[in-house]
Order: structure tokens, then sequence, then C-alpha cells
């Protein structure tokens, strides 16, 4: 099972989204509309079939304005669910539940899209042995979210950020004048822990490189028949990855060149968000 992302990651983005909708006056329509101190009870549904991520990201929304609803979850992140299918309910203060319904639904809808797309490719490659990973191609602000819905989906992920892998791609290969340079320096100044990948364009930049010692190499566009060559002279030195132009129509025939990781940007910066609703 996914580990759920701690509530002190989550909370500020859900403030933010809240602030952002709240505006300087607050919710006016509710406040005009519905006498002070009504209560409702609502659930929040799936209007299409999916997979399910960011609930964490529904309750604490709602008790950010209503720290005494009453909010009972009926199904975990990361599962499929069927159109229909209820999620989660709740018993709130009316007021407070409609003005957290659009930034519950937003941040519940996008995660699930992400998860969504991320199982299909997941199911795609299935019994070939490639992974399904995602990139840095993540929507500002919210990257730790949506990279927890690729984990939900199936999927793993790539670096989160410029600090914690050293990914060595064309512009730094251009800037330090060659590949060989380029490892070089990288592995006298990574620390024991820290990954070195390099990307390349060519068979012959994946020759150069290899000797060399990197943790993974990069395959950037290579055609399907460049791949199984990629994978027969690695023969296992490096993790291999294959990225660019990955979709679900061509994604299986990747995975089947023996390839260990298959990477898309599509995961996170194309997913559309999953049919989600509040029925009160």
């Amino acid at each position: 099972m996914n580990q759920p992302l701690p509530d002190l990651l989550i909370e500020p983005i859900v403030r933010a989204a809240l602030l952002e909708d709240l505006g300087r006056a607050g919710d006016i329509t509710s406040a005009a509309c519905i006498p002070l101190g009504t209560s409702m009870k609502a659930r929040f549904a799936a209007r299409q079939a999916g997979t399910i991520a960011g609930l964490d990201c529904v309750r604490l929304a709602i008790a950010a304005l209503d720290p005494a609803a009453d909010y009972r979850q009926i199904v975990r992140d990361g599962a499929a669910v069927d159109a229909g299918a209820i999620l989660a309910e709740v018993e709130a203060d009316a007021r407070a539940l409609l003005a957290a319904e659009r930034v519950a639904l937003n941040l519940l809808g996008r995660l699930s899209g992400v998860a969504t797309l991320t199982a299909a490719y997941v199911r795609a490659v299935e019994g070939a042995g490639a992974r399904i990973a995602c990139t840095r191609k993540t929507t500002p602000g919210l990257r730790a979210l949506e990279k927890y819905a690729v984990r939900c989906g199936g999927g793993v992920n790539h670096r989160f950020g410029l600090d914690d892998a050293i990914l060595i791609k064309d512009n730094h290969i251009a800037a330090c004048g060659g590949i060989a340079a380029a490892l070089e320096r990288a592995k006298a100044a990574a620390g024991h822990l820290v990954k070195i990948e390099i990307e390349v364009d060519t068979l012959a930049q994946l020759d150069e490189a290899l000797p060399l010692g990197p943790d993974g190499v990069l395959l950037d566009n290579f055609s399907q028949a460049d791949l199984r060559e990629a994978v027969a002279r690695a023969k296992g030195k490096a993790v291999l990855e294959a990225s660019g132009g990955v979709t679900l129509q061509t994604v299986r025939a990747i995975a089947e060149t023996g390839v260990d990781v298959i990477s898309s940007g599509a995961l996170t910066h194309s997913a559309p968000a999953l049919d989600v609703g509040l029925d009160a």
C-alpha cells in the first residue's frame, strides 16, 4: 500500500488554495443564503471510473473551515472505483462545507486523474518487467501531491527535485565539453548515496558513457530497435530508462525492448482530471 503523505506537508497546499478561493470576504453566497448554524450531510462520489488519490486533501479542506466536521472515508487512495462509487461521507456546517467544496474537488479530481492515467500505463506494461515513472514536469506547488498520485496509480517516482539525484542532460554535456568530462566531474562531486544518471541521444553516446560507470542511462527518444540494441550493449551494467514520446499506444512495445524504466511527463502534465462531485 502506498504510504500516505503527512498532514504537515499537505495542509499548507490546501490552506493556500482555500485562501485563494475565499478571497477578501469569504463565501458571500453561502453567507447570504444559508442560515448560520445549518448542518449538512453530503457524499463525495466518483462520476466516472478511475483510480483515487487525494482524499486527505478533502479531509483537510473541510477540517480547516469546520474542525468539528464528521468526516468518514469510504475508500482508500489507490483504490480503483467504478462510476458512482461513494468515496467519503461528511456531516459539517453547511457554510463551511460549501466553502471548502471546490478546493476539495479540484485537488481530488486532479490527483485522481494523475493516478488514473498512471494506472493505465502500468496496466499496459504488465508482465513486461519495466516500471512506469513520472518526471519533474509537475504543476508548480503540487509536486509532492502529484508524485504521490503517481504512486497511488502503481507508478514510481523519478527525482523529486534538482537536489536528490544527479541527472546529466544534453545541455550539461554541452556545457562541460563532453560526456567523459561531465561524468568524471559528477562522480568526483557526488556523495556516496547520490545516484548519477546521464542522458544520451545515440548508441554511440551510450558506448561512451557505459565504461565510465553511471548508475543509470536515460535513452532519449530512441527508436524501439535502438532501445533493444541499447539493452544488449548495456548487459545490465546500468539501469536503462526510456523517455521521450511515450504514449499509451507505444508504451507496451517500449517495455518489451527490455528497458528497466519508462518515464513520461504526460503522467502529470497531461492527465485529465477525474470527474468527482459532492452530492448533498
